[in-house]
């Protein structure tokens, strides 16, 4: 159900993804209403959160039975102690085709009363929230005292990360223990230390505070932790903080898919060229058995410890970590070659290329601030770094590239632009294949298309049904993503 107004795009980005999704070999497929209503169901579906919470679990430490026992007793343990939803009933369920997943479905959007005290949060805070998150301190910036009922425009924004939070509080005079409404600042334009804010909020449910505001705005030391404890989330799922941590990682289904594809095995060396924060290159070693040597490269150090710690977390040591820009991680050059990076030619058995992207796909996703040449940037590097992954693969190694975006330019017409640019290419059948074939428009053939697997949430949203089974939910209802696989003849 649509709660939410669709993302919010800067004029000439919404014209440039509506000529993506209405291109001429769209139009040959399907009807213009059809092209359009797929499009402007793919705005709207993006500000809300899928209907599922996937946990890809460790089953290189123990049985998935075992996790799924040890998680159920966690939640249950959580909700008895005042931490969510009232007359919740959890269900886990395990992926019929993926062995290390487990899903848990979303309730809502849930009918949340409202109340008088506010705290205005920002847009990834409300989003952490809307996908199970508590309300987190550091970024605590302001306090409004009320606001006007046509101000509360219901609407949304994007991930789940819990430690990037950005909080203003409304009521000068907030204790600890007040309960009060959590809005989501969508436009950012809300000041530190403001006592008013006219802007644009979205609801996204109700809290308990854990702070008082002078430990906030009137202390030396910054105030850390949880600030606001969700007790009434207009969409609930169970919160994972501190639960399980070496055992049940939060990650989107079609992020778990990627390894799957890539197919790893024990014994190999495996290179994830654009690994932070880690969720890809440990389910690599994982899969593995932790048996071969995973390396993993981010140009970003302090990503670079992030992976190390899940890595140390879930007891993997075939992890090896390198901060490496990877468009400069192979050389032919003998003097150059230590166990590090740059590597020799034809070094890895199979290559993760997880490029970045302009991230258009993730959910929920209120609004993108970015210009459209800011959107269109990533191509060029996700060639250089296409280059250098087809350098470092052994021949009969297999590649594996992925987004997390939905625009041709960078998925679709990346493939087309690789199989022309290296003959050595082909592409391979993915298994498993749950998404649907890669979108027309890039002059791919349709046997091509065909081996492709792109997660597309729009062609289903609207129509998917609560009386599914929830694996048959969580496969359609995902975030936007892209997977292409080759083999280097």
């Amino acid at each position: 159900m649509s709660v939410f107004p669709g993302i919010s795009l800067k004029p000439e980005v919404a014209e440039y993804l509506k000529s993506v999704f209405i291109n001429k070999e769209v139009l040959a497929a399907v009807s213009l209403q059809e092209a359009e209503i797929r499009f402007h169901r793919l705005l709207t579906c993006l500000s809300h959160p899928p209907s599922h919470t996937c946990v890809r679990v460790s089953t290189h430490l123990a049985s998935l039975d075992e996790i799924r026992l040890k998680l159920a007793e966690a939640l249950q343990k959580q909700q008895m102690f005042g931490s969510s939803a009232e007359d919740v009933s959890l269900q886990i369920v395990p992926h019929p085709r993926i062995p290390d997943v487990l899903l848990l479905p979303v309730d809502g959007p849930r009918a949340v009363k409202q109340l008088s005290s506010e705290v205005v949060v920002g847009a990834q805070c409300g989003s952490a929230v809307l996908r199970g998150a508590h309300v987190f301190t550091p970024g605590i910036i302001a306090s409004p005292k009320c606001k006007s009922p046509v101000v509360q425009s219901m609407l949304l924004y994007n991930t789940r990360s819990a430690c990037d939070v950005f909080l203003f509080f409304l009521r000068a005079d907030m204790k600890t223990g007040d309960v009060v409404s959590v809005f989501s600042d969508l436009e950012g334009k809300c000041t530190r230390g403001a006592t008013s804010f006219q802007g644009k909020t979205a609801f996204v449910g109700n809290g308990v505070s854990e702070v008082e505001r002078s430990s906030i705005f009137c202390s030396d030391k910054p105030a850390k932790g949880v600030g606001i404890r969700m007790v009434e989330p207009l969409y609930w799922s169970p919160s994972f903080d501190g639960v399980l941590p070496n055992l049940a990682f939060l990650q989107n289904l079609p992020s778990v898919v990627v390894g799957h594809v890539l197919g790893p095995r024990p014994g190999e060396r495996i290179l994830d060229m654009c690994a932070a924060p880690g969720g890809k290159t440990c389910h690599i070693a994982a899969i593995m058995g932790d048996q071969g040597e995973v390396v993993a490269l981010d140009r970003i150090r302090n990503k670079i410890d992030r992976i190390r710690q899940n890595a140390q977390m879930l007891h993997l040591r075939s992890v090896k970590v390198y901060c490496f820009n990877s468009t400069q991680a192979v050389s032919s050059d003998p003097a150059l070659q230590t166990e590090g990076p740059p590597f020799p030619p034809e070094s890895f058995d199979r290559v993760l290329l997880d490029a970045p992207c302009s991230g258009l796909g993730q959910r929920p996703n209120m609004a993108c601030t970015w210009s459209l040449k800011e959107i269109c940037s990533y191509q060029p590097l996700q060639r250089n770094l296409f280059h250098a992954a087809v350098r470092l693969l052994k021949k009969g190694g297999v590649l594996v590239y992925s987004t997390c975006t939905v625009t041709l330019a960078e998925n679709e017409e990346q493939v087309a632009w690789a199989l022309k640019t290296f003959p050595c290419l082909t592409l391979q059948p993915q298994e498993p294949h749950i998404g649907g074939e890669g979108m027309p428009g890039a002059g791919l053939a349709p046997e091509q298309l065909r081996l492709l697997q792109r997660f597309s949430p729009e062609l289903t949203w609207d129509q998917t049904q609560t009386t599914a089974p929830l694996h048959c939910r969580a496969d359609k209802d995902t975030i936007g993503f892209f997977i292409a696989k080759f083999l280097k003849n």
